[in-house]
């Protein structure tokens, strides 16, 4: 499926909006305004190429933490974002009562994680179970860090979704590094993509730096699935450029010499670089954007500011059982 220009220059401003709400984070963290941030710069493409991959509304989307700029491309605003990193009540994803960056839209089909690793992947494989029982069409997205690709429960989640031919599809976002950890340390074969060989499914690599070449692969993992022919997993790979999260100092462990190599590579920069090669965008038109991010970030941040703390009353509520109409 190719895809309209209107479209490519739409995934190309969500980049860019998940990129400077990504970068008034840390900023804010820096300020001593939040007290954590875990961030995906650098990983934008692979995120919102896969979004628009899937049918929102219709397909469901399991995240890992990093996912900022897929949640953007779901729907959700830079002001619920904000909500969540201050705490503030109207947080849509918990109320604020989880650690930012733990995604969750019921209305959009975005299922909560929590904060152990590759625990959301055999929750994935529970919904694309209960799809094909029900014997609908719809798909699973479900993301990872190549570094959870070690743990259990993804293997127990791949495996069980290769052997009852699940709609889901197991995407990678390969950064390079599992916190400290560089992925020559962490596992044996030379791609995450690799795994996919003995579980029985097919491992496809894309370039996660490249947004409509991970679109392209992703479709064809979704139309695959959505025709029962099964699950798959897809490698992308990019690079971390920011360290693990706020609490982590990265220059104990790689280069400075190295973060500024792959910065050449950064998605935003190539993407708007493809957009002005295809006659899609200019320089003035590319500057009026970053404006209007950094304007939407603002009035994001002045919202969030303005908005509520949860009342100390509330502590308890929705923690426990209560009736919840899913319609």
């Amino acid at each position: 499926m190719t895809l309209s220009n209107a479209l490519k220059k739409e995934m190309f401003w969500v980049m860019l909006l998940a990129r400077r709400l990504d970068e008034r984070a840390w900023v804010l963290h820096r300020q001593g305004k939040i007290a954590f941030h875990i961030s995906g710069i650098g990983q934008e493409a692979a995120q919102v190429g896969a979004v628009y991959a899937i049918k929102k509304g219709k397909d469901w989307l399991v995240p890992y933490y990093r996912d900022l700029a897929m949640l953007i491309a779901m729907g959700m605003t830079p002001s619920e974002f904000v909500m969540s990193l201050l705490g503030k009540a109207p947080d849509p994803t918990s109320g604020a009562r989880q650690m930012p960056s733990h995604f969750s839209m019921r209305h959009a089909n975005v299922v909560s994680h929590s904060a152990p690793v590759a625990t959301q992947s055999p929750h994935a494989s529970g919904i694309g179970l209960g799809i094909k029982m029900d014997g609908g069409d719809a798909v699973v997205l479900t993301t990872i860090g190549e570094g959870a690709t070690s743990q259990g429960e993804w293997y127990e989640a791949v495996n069980f979704a290769a052997v009852h031919k699940l709609p889901v599809i197991f995407l990678v976002e390969n950064n390079q590094y599992a916190i400290s950890v560089p992925q020559e340390k962490q596992m044996a074969v030379n791609s995450a993509a690799d795994k996919a060989c003995g579980l029985g499914l097919p491992g496809i690599k894309v370039d996660g730096t490249r947004v409509f070449e991970v679109y392209e692969a992703i479709l064809e993992a979704v139309e695959k699935a959505r025709n029962g022919e099964g699950a798959t997993v897809i490698e992308a790979k990019m690079y971390r450029l920011t360290p693990h999260s706020s609490d982590d100092d990265d220059r104990s462990y790689r280069t400075r010499e190295e973060v500024e190599k792959h910065k050449k590579q950064d998605p935003i920069i190539l993407a708007k670089e493809a957009l002005i090669d295809e006659g899609l965008l200019t320089e003035e038109e590319y500057e009026e954007l970053d404006q209007k991010a950094k304007d939407e970030v603002d009035e994001a941040v002045k919202a969030g500011n303005e908005a509520p703390y949860p009342k100390g009353e509330d502590a308890a509520t929705p923690v426990y059982a209560e009736e919840v109409n899913h319609g």
